[in-house]
């Protein structure tokens, strides 16, 4: 499976009054990984960032003067996204400026490219509602560094996207491994265990090892919408 994690940086915060795209980024996931593919380009609006679009992301109109057009990233952009799965945190925001570029330059909708549309945001407010869903409230949710952002940009946002996507996404589903039944009948059992050796030597986990373990399977029930497949086997031990 192929996504796209995708951020934008703009002039300000409607397009509908002028304002445009001034950075892009993107990463690729496939099979939930990070590849070494990356998309990213500073972007020439032809006009003045909004005061506090600058605060936000520090772009100024003389650092962008001579980066290039909209016009002249489209082919590249489409090349990097065409088909596949779109990830995105507040998608209604950098869509409506995408689809402006694109409706700008005479060109279909950019979100026709997607085979799907995912918003992290929506996702993140299901998940855990009533609390701050910000991309920097999910990596410290998530454990996930960002001590290295100091202002948006566009790139940094989507790499840090992309480690908070999955995980968000781990969850049960991720764990079908251990739900094969492995059933086997008394005769099988016991000529199994004749065949084992009996020097076999037992090698008890630490407790740094016990305690990073209770910290992922937390992790995981924690960024789970159902109850992990362990709990049931937790609560009859216990």
């Amino acid at each position: 499976m192929r996504q796209v994690i995708l951020d934008t940086e703009t002039t300000g915060l409607s397009h509908a009054t002028g304002d445009r795209i001034i950075e892009i980024g993107c990463v690729e996931v496939i099979d939930r990984r990070l590849t070494d593919r990356t998309f990213h380009y500073y972007i020439n609006p032809e006009r003045d960032i909004d005061a506090g679009a600058f605060a936000v992301h520090g772009l100024s109109r003389e650092f962008l003067s001579d980066k290039p057009l909209f016009a002249n990233i489209i082919e590249e952009l489409i090349e990097f996204v065409d088909g596949a799965e779109i990830v995105i945190h507040n998608a209604a925001f950098d869509l409506g400026f995408l689809d402006n570029e694109f409706a700008l330059l005479k060109r279909p909708p950019f979100r026709g490219l997607a085979s799907k549309i995912t918003d992290t945001l929506l996702d993140a407010r299901q998940m855990f509602p009533g609390k701050r869903n910000s991309l920097d409230a999910l990596c410290d949710r998530f454990s996930i560094s960002n001590e290295h952002r100091t202002l948006h940009g566009a790139l940094l946002d989507a790499q840090l996207l992309a480690e908070v996507y999955i995980a968000m996404t781990r969850g049960q589903e991720d764990l079908s491994i251990d739900l094969i039944d492995y059933t086997v009948d008394n005769e099988e059992m016991e000529s199994t265990s004749k065949s084992l050796p009996t020097n076999l030597k037992l090698i008890a986990a630490s407790a740094d090892e016990i305690a990073q373990h209770e910290k992922i399977l937390g992790e995981i029930a924690k960024s789970s919408k159902k109850d992990p497949v362990w709990s049931p086997l937790s609560e009859t031990q216990n």
